[in-house]
């Protein structure tokens, strides 16, 4: 599946995944068992990664200035705000982001597991957030070592779909967006 998009490969996993688990005994208790250790294996992996990615980050500890201007919330009346921090300070509010999603999915699909005693999802959760975890951006350039450049340029920008555009929209970089920012979140005051 090589050129596809992620997007793609995730929607065919899925579906391919959902016929196979229509053929896995999930009665029986050894083979629920099994998917289940495949499930907390997988996160595992994924955690491991991340904590990979961790150490990386904080030992490159690149403190070279990153300006951008967040976007506002979309449907609220506020202006875009203007971010100054360091790489290093924005690796680490991606991966904290990273964890706080793989948390809520574990919660997730313990509630539906537990709960509501579904199992089929375990099989999908086994290799849906690993496939992800492997295509992210702080996971290409600190596991991977693939170079900051293009779409791994930071700010990474937002997913496209449906998240994206919740999240307002697009990071701008460019000098004139950024001044732009810093004046009105100033209250128009320029300082000298």
């Amino acid at each position: 599946m090589v050129g596809l998009s992620p997007q793609v490969t995730n929607i065919a996993i899925i579906l391919f995944m959902m016929q196979a688990s229509k053929k896995v005994p999930f009665d029986n208790p050894d083979v629920l068992n099994g998917v289940r250790a495949l499930y907390i294996l997988s996160n595992v992996i994924i955690v491991g990664i991340y904590f990979y990615v961790k150490l990386q980050i904080d030992k490159k500890k690149d403190l070279t200035v990153l300006k951008y201007v967040e976007p506002a919330p979309m449907g609220s009346a506020e202006e875009p705000k203007p971010v100054v921090t360091t790489i290093h300070a924005y690796d680490q509010q991606q991966l904290r982001a990273l964890f706080r999603s793989q948390l809520m999915g574990i919660g997730m699909m313990a509630v539906m597991h537990i709960y509501f005693k579904y199992t089929n999802p375990l099989l999908i959760q086994s290799i849906i957030p690993l496939k992800g975890a492997l295509e992210g951006n702080l996971i290409k350039i600190h596991m991977f070592g693939k170079p900051a450049v293009g779409e791994l340029k930071r700010p990474f920008k937002a997913n496209a779909g449906l998240m994206g555009a919740m999240q307002g929209g697009e990071v701008k970089t460019d000098k004139k967006s950024i001044e732009q920012a810093e004046k009105s979140s100033r209250g128009g005051a320029k300082e000298e």
